[in-house]
């Protein structure tokens, strides 16, 4: 049954392409008000598409972005597919080699690629799957298995209808398991799987001293300063093997599986260059611990900015009133990041001295996701993707976080399979956005696989 429906996607992909084409030259950017009717006119053309297919589908208003929402197939699995319609602003304009919403196809030195706005993320993989469910259909009649469909059209603007929407349909919306095409091949040849993805504690921590700014001269040497407070609390969060010393903060981090491990190692991670890339030559996380592993499977502890003082040109011989800093835990597992916000903010008050006041901002704060690949439906995933590419795929981690994939599990109590087809050099948020033709129709593949495997 697989054969026809792979010849059937190679055969309509200059057809494929121009649908992609059609859906990037709606300029729908969620985050800017006058692109509204845009977002609405990319969520039309959606239902419309799916309906075009067979699929009954409509468009669902939301206070902010509408939701689109389709359903199709039959069969003993139910599969949910989630993507985004919205895109990301497209400033500075002068960068682009063409108009963001003039898509075009290009030749690169690596082939094909197709430029334009949304081109990766994420309406380039939005589509790899809509096709693929489009060559079943021309070629068997129907799906095999149930699909929904699930489009959002606020991911690029925080997602402020989401979890409503997902809350107020829960039997619209539940399946079996969830798929997301929001993430990237490992690289050119390797498809990857991604299984965990890091949850976020946003801290901000505000240190008050004096009244005012007092003249170092004057006060030096008796009065507190701020900053000099603030150092000394952030130069005590990690102890001298780079663990984070916050208490408590590693309950719920686990090893890696053997298996897993081997799986990483297998890779061929040049952690050397990952590392030039940015003009570094030194891994800075945990000792003995590699840079996949890091990245991908350790909880960590950064600074992502401070304040304090005079920065301006020049030299101001001042000692502040305030100092701050920004402070983010990337965390993994089963780590609460509600009881690290309250350790942390603890350990934080224990170090501030009588004189001074310690204020609290939160920036957020998600638990980590971590995929049940005990299903057999992953396993199955990779066999089918494995058979797509040059080399085995992998099950991987991310350094970054997919707040999506923990509603599906807190809210529709179901786990999500991360598979995305996007290179590294995507550019996606910034100027000359691209998608490689070929990771679009290897991608289209990739699902009509998935879709047999899973069926």
């Amino acid at each position: 049954m697989l054969d026809p429906v792979l010849a059937r996607i190679d055969a309509d992909m200059p057809h494929a392409i121009q649908r992609l084409l059609a859906l990037l030259r709606i300029p729908s950017i969620s985050t800017d008000r006058v692109h509204a009717p845009d977002c609405e006119v990319a969520a039309e053309w959606l239902v419309q598409d799916l309906r075009d297919m067979g699929f009954s589908a409509d468009k669902h208003p939301t206070t902010g972005r509408s939701m689109v929402v389709g359903q199709g197939g039959q069969g003993d699995r139910h599969l949910l597919f989630y993507g985004h319609y919205d895109v990301q602003p497209v400033d500075p304009l002068n960068l682009w080699h063409c108009p963001p919403f003039v898509p075009q196809i290009e030749e690169t030195p690596h082939g094909q690629v197709i430029r334009g706005r949304g081109a990766s993320d994420d309406k380039g993989q939005l589509m790899t799957f809509v096709e693929a469910c489009r060559a079943w259909i021309a070629v068997h009649g129907k799906l095999p298995a149930r699909v929904t469909m699930f489009f959002e059209g606020e991911e690029e603007s925080g997602s402020p209808s989401l979890i409503p929407f997902m809350e107020a349909n829960r039997d619209l919306l539940k399946a079996d398991l969830a798929l997301i095409c929001d993430t990237d091949l490992f690289d050119r040849d390797t498809p990857a799987i991604t299984t965990m993805l890091r949850g976020l504690l946003g801290e901000e921590i505000v240190i008050t001293g004096p009244r005012m700014d007092l003249h170092s001269g004057m006060y030096g040497g008796a009065a507190t300063n701020p900053i000099r407070v603030l150092v000394r609390i952030l130069s005590r969060l990690h102890d001298d093997s780079g663990r984070v010393t916050v208490p408590g903060f590693y309950d719920g981090v686990e090893e890696l599986t053997p298996e897993l491990r081997a799986q990483w190692e297998a890779l061929g991670f040049d952690e050397a260059q990952f590392l030039a890339d940015v003009g570094l030559s030194l891994s800075a996380g945990e000792k003995g611990r590699g840079v996949l592993e890091s990245v991908w499977a350790r909880p960590t502890c950064e600074f992502n900015g401070i304040t304090g003082g005079y920065g301006g040109d020049g030299f101001k011989t001042v000692l502040p009133s305030k100092a701050s800093a920004k402070v983010s835990f990337r965390l993994v597992g089963r780590q609460d990041p509600l009881a690290i916000r309250e350790a942390f903010r603890e350990m934080v008050r224990a170090m501030v001295p009588a004189d001074c006041q310690v204020e609290f901002k939160s920036h957020g704060a998600s638990f980590a996701s971590v995929m049940d690949t005990s299903d057999p439906a992953f396993e199955k995933a990779r066999t089918a993707l494995s058979d797509e590419w040059p080399r085995p795929a992998a099950f991987t981690g991310s350094g970054g976080s997919i707040p999506v994939a923990g509603h599906f599990k807190t809210i529709l109590d179901m786990d999500a399979m991360l598979i995305g087809f996007a290179m590294d050099d995507d550019l996606i948020h910034s100027p000359n956005e691209k998608y490689d033709v070929r990771s679009y129709h290897k991608g289209i593949r990739s699902w009509a696989r998935i879709l047999a495997a899973l069926a």
